[in-house]
């Protein structure tokens, strides 16, 4: 079974002790035989406006007991703090495929052909992992997956209004449709608030139920950004998590905090056992 692996800069530093580059050797919940496969995905981000948002995360230095979480930026991005969750895939589990796709300078969306074909079409969870967007009114970037079939599908990170988007990468992680003890879904803020007028600092949760899937025990749930539309009057301040999770369902939170207007983030999230 995967396994779920969270990491916050601000258990390396404070938040207002910002640094560009933040780093952890996170011990795996077990010893594999050969290094497993770790799908990184953001679900909080603090950026100070004005610097432009910058921000990667990866886990690097693998092997088969540990490995190294990073959160870094770059340039006069000031990181407050950031943090991720990780999808761990032991080492030759042929249910799961991942991967990820960065956008060149005019493609922002690509054919993601499997390594090896699904029964059927399987179910696609489609993420953020790094960020490079320049000043502009809004941080508006949003990333999905499209005409899915049994042997690929379209992965996009788009963006709209006077966004400018340098760079972005998504990860994904396709698992087949029939398979036990898990669930997929996204969320997004607007299911429960309209995206004008927001008041600052504004928060959204929500119940969901996981559609009577079969767990043995309380999943595990990795949660992680899709969807980030955020002015940039203000620090872009976004936390996104899960709680009173049970076998039935959970609640999502997508917070912000302060004076950040935030109209509208959405996120990934994946139920296992």
């Amino acid at each position: 079974m995967p396994s779920l692996i969270t990491f916050n800069t601000t258990e390396v530093h404070l938040w207002n002790r910002a640094q560009q580059e933040t780093s952890m050797v996170i011990d795996l919940p077990q010893t594999y035989v050969a290094p497993p496969t770790i799908s990184v995905g953001l679900n909080s981000l603090d950026v100070k406006a004005g610097t432009g948002v910058r921000v990667t995360a990866f886990a690097g230095d693998i092997d088969n007991r540990k490995f190294t979480a990073n959160v870094n930026t770059w340039a006069n991005t000031t990181l407050w703090s950031g943090g991720i969750n990780c999808f761990v895939m032991r080492p030759a589990n042929l249910d799961f495929l991942s991967g990820e796709f960065a956008t060149a300078e005019v493609e922002t969306s690509e054919r993601i052909n499997f390594k090896r074909p699904f029964a059927t079409p399987p179910n696609v969870v489609v993420f953020l992992r790094q960020l490079d967007v320049g000043e502009g009114s809004c941080t508006r970037v949003t990333a999905y997956a499209t005409d899915i079939d049994a042997k690929g599908f379209t992965i996009h990170v788009d963006t709209s209004s006077d966004t400018k988007l340098r760079s972005g990468i998504a990860g994904w992680i396709a698992y087949p449709e029939d398979k036990e003890n898990i669930y997929s879904g996204t969320a997004n803020t607007f299911q429960v608030r309209p995206m004008q007028n927001v008041t600052p600092g504004a928060v959204a949760q929500k119940y969901i139920d996981f559609n009577n899937t079969a767990f043995y025990a309380t999943p595990s749930v990795f949660v992680a950004l899709n969807t980030i539309d955020c002015s940039t009057a203000h620090d872009l301040r976004v936390n996104a998590y899960s709680t009173d999770i049970s076998t039935r369902g959970m609640t999502w939170h997508i917070d912000s905090w302060s004076d950040t207007i935030l109209y509208s983030a959405g996120i990934s999230f994946i139920a296992f056992n």
